[in-house]
């Protein structure tokens, strides 16, 4: 028994020894090589329908770019559940058949036991058309996720009805938007009055009716020309900010107050977001084959856009990119939060070092991302903690949009691996998609998110796949490697989500920041939930958290590998039981 008791010990040992170890590389101190590898669980988990985004010929731009996701908890068991968004096909448009035989979404319950069941139709979130993204998010400070579908068409917004159930309100609410190609969304309170607005981008003004004519258009891909035109050639959709009533409803206020799209550039994704550290949120808008648009808050309602100015409007090199995906968060710990975005094919992805109050520097090459990923054509991106070091990674979901190159070059791939970088700690990173598992893959990624799907404290990842069946990666091995606090926020007079709120975590020599927040990403929305990897801290010195509203909270001496609520001016409360409902506390 002595010595069995010597043995554990020893182990516990190797385990602290384990995480807390350094690797010296050319005089630089390098976080331990990662041990985590991604397991596909797809099958096994129940995810099994196929999406569809037109045609698997891709005649037109309509058919390219995919469609997302969203992790939410709509019944509040403390498991997140997973929505699907489904596409269509341009003769679905132009003949409409019976509901039943048309493509459509699918939320899927999280059954606490690593599957999933399909409760779309009795959950009555179907959806209508062809969808792109998906949002969830309180719009209506009930304790309840709603849950936002941005399509090419007019948009869904699902009020939660707290039973297992939703009812569409787009109408009531006003935030349908029209006969638009909406892509990206954002929720976030603006003005600061407690109530989430709304952002939503638009990409190309395409009418199926009216097809492009593709003898008028000369697109090419290192000179070998391709047939899904665009977006360059056509004209662009435009943007809504819509100002959350407080009543239900929405008011569209994108002229006044000065946040309209103007040129009428592509937009992808779009976050709502405070960049310069006033605590008022600006909005940051990707636009495909343009320049970005930077909305700074006035504090008065109203914005002005400063792309150019604060530097994320063009590269480093002055280029517009293609801009999709958009991952936002604090990779250096210097409490500013930066911006990744994903671009086409032999171009690098970019990475914008927020340099303080809102002003970035192109760092795509000193941080080793950008040679890395000119290969690649990129969609969702996220910055997260895979192996729960303190230091947050990034994921890249890619995947080509045009079916013929293979034929014409046989270094250009339809279908792509995704990328993982491994956070170095000293602003650079490193690939580990090969270590970690995730070089076999060979999809047509479009949207994607993370999520602690089967609460075990490290960061699983699922990738939506452009005409086929979604993947589900659960993280074998983070919660081995560092412990880890996930933080989950409820506002009283801020809003009840509490967007916008930021997070301070100090554990040991480590200090990480993270703002709670609705958007970003790429059609796709990730878990709720802030997580923080700790490495080998196993408590907590202090959990910060600054509300809209102004007021501050603290918690000190929080021990580690749990959730934890944090109420705006209560501090900590009880976790929610699955029998909780959730009702407000407003």
């Amino acid at each position: 028994m002595r010595a069995k008791v010597w043995l554990c010990s020893l182990g516990f040992l190797m385990v602290l020894a384990f995480r807390a170890a350094t690797v010296q590389v050319q005089g630089m101190v390098l976080p331990p090589p990662t041990a985590v590898v991604f397991k596909d669980v797809t099958t096994a988990a129940g995810l099994t329908p196929t999406l569809i985004c037109g045609t698997l010929a891709k005649d037109y731009i309509l058919e390219i770019s995919g469609t997302g996701l969203a992790w939410f908890d709509y019944d509040n068991d403390g498991f997140l559940d997973l929505y699907l968004v489904n596409g269509s096909t341009i003769q679905n448009l132009l003949k409409p058949r019976t509901p039943k035989e048309l493509p459509r979404n699918y939320l899927f319950r999280n059954n606490r036991n690593g599957t999933f069941s399909d409760v779309t139709s009795q959950a009555g979130v179907k959806g209508v058309g062809w969808g792109n993204g998906a949002l969830a998010a309180d719009f209506n400070n009930d304790g309840w996720s709603d849950l936002l579908v941005t399509n090419f068409g007019p948009n869904l917004l699902y009020k939660n009805n707290g039973n297992g159930t939703f009812t569409d309100v787009t109408a009531q609410a006003g935030v349908g938007g029209g006969k638009i190609w909406h892509t990206g969304a954002s929720f976030g309170d603006y003005d600061r009055d407690g109530f989430l607005d709304l952002y939503i981008a638009g990409y190309v003004d395409f009418d199926v009716h009216n097809l492009p004519d593709r003898s008028r258009l000369f697109c090419a891909v290192r000179g070998k020309s391709v047939k899904a035109c665009g977006p360059r050639g056509l004209k662009g959709a435009p943007d809504v900010l819509f100002h959350n009533n407080g009543d239900g409803t929405f008011t569209d206020v994108t002229e006044q107050a000065g946040a309209a799209d103007k040129k009428l550039r592509y937009g992808f994704s779009v976050v709502i977001e405070d960049f310069d550290g006033d605590d008022w949120p600006d909005i940051v808008v990707l636009n495909d084959s343009n320049p970005n648009y930077f909305y700074r808050n006035l504090r008065n309602g109203t914005f002005e856009e400063a792309g150019i100015r604060v530097g994320i409007a063009y590269n480093g090199e002055g280029a517009e990119q293609s801009n999709m995906g958009l991952a936002i968060g604090d990779p250096d710990h210097d409490g500013w939060m930066d911006l990744f975005i994903t671009t086409f094919a032999d171009d690098n992805y970019t990475l914008f070092h927020n340099d303080g109050r809102g002003f970035f520097t192109d760092a795509s090459y000193p941080s080793r991302l950008g040679e890395a990923t000119i290969p690649f054509l990129g969609w969702s991106t996220f910055f997260l903690d895979y192996n729960n070091d303190g230091w947050v990674d990034l994921f890249c979901v890619n995947g080509h949009v045009y079916p013929e190159v293979e034929q014409f070059f046989k270094d250009v791939p339809y279908r792509q691996r995704p990328q993982l970088f491994q956070n170095l700690r000293h602003g650079q990173f490193r690939e580990v998609s090969a270590e970690t598992g995730l070089s076999k893959f060979r999809l047509l990624g479009r949207g994607g998110g993370f999520c602690d799907y089967d609460n075990d404290g490290d960061l699983d990842i699922a990738i939506v796949n452009m005409d086929d069946r979604p993947v589900l990666l659960r993280n074998d091995g983070g919660n081995a490697l560092g412990s880890w606090l996930q933080v989950t926020t409820v506002g009283t007079k801020s809003n009840r989500d509490g967007v916008g709120a930021l997070i301070k975590v100090v554990s040991g020599e480590t200090t990480q920041y993270e703002r709670v927040r609705r958007g970003g990403n790429f059609l796709s929305g990730n878990d709720s939930r802030l997580h923080f990897g700790l490495g080998a801290n196993q408590v907590v010195d202090l959990v910060e958290v600054r509300w809209p509203s102004g007021t501050v909270d603290r918690l000190t001496g929080v021990r580690s590998d749990q959730q934890i609520v944090v109420q705006e001016t209560k501090g900590r409360i009880a976790l929610p039981s699955p029998t909780t409902s959730g009702a407000s506390t407003r």
